[in-house]
């Protein structure tokens, strides 16, 4: 059951997002597009307290549980970049707003872009992990709480890989832009 709120959750995220847009660039409608668009986070408290109430109800912690705190700490940590990449690809392609510039390639931009990417990347860390460690605390119940203790696990090994390939890759190994000759 909490798959499908995740699932629901996340299509909720997108077709809410798409009507405020729509609410802005299409009809011209500023304040429908505020309200649609400042609902988007309602989404996330929407499955939080399905997380929540799932859990005080005895439920056992499943692997849906924890990929409810890692989509919590995703969201919140990506929303706002999610929203303004959306925003401008819709402005563009409905309202004549300006084509949307690409990350930079090559050189201390590129770099400083992976730091930026993974900062967040750390910020949804530490949001899904203090979730996850709250539900454990709150449960009081080892054996029903292992799932979870086991996602802390994985989101770090995650972290770490990130940290490796992208943004201390690119700051050991710039990549340069092509010479041309």
């Amino acid at each position: 059951m909490l798959l499908f709120v995740i699932a629901a959750c996340e299509i909720g995220f997108w077709v809410i997002l798409g009507a405020g847009l729509a609410a802005r660039y299409l009809l011209r409608w500023p304040a429908v597009s505020a309200v649609l668009l400042v609902g988007v986070p309602v989404v996330d408290l929407v499955l939080l307290a399905a997380t929540a109430v799932d859990l005080h109800r005895g439920a056992t912690a499943t692997f849906a549980h924890g990929l409810a705190a890692a989509y919590l700490g995703f969201s919140v940590a990506f929303g706002h970049s999610m929203v303004r990449w959306a925003d401008v690809r819709f402005a563009h392609r409905f309202a004549g707003g300006p084509a949307p510039v690409p990350p930079p390639r090559y050189g201390a931009a590129r770099t400083r872009h992976e730091w930026r990417e993974w900062g967040k990347a750390f910020v949804a860390w530490l949001i899904a992990v203090v979730l996850l460690a709250a539900a454990i605390w709150y449960v009081g119940d080892a054996a029903r709480t292992a799932e979870l203790a086991g996602w802390i696990q994985r989101l770090t090994v995650v972290l770490l890989i990130w940290l490796a390939g992208w943004p201390v890759w690119y700051t050991l190994f710039p990549k340069r832009e092509p010479s041309r000759v």
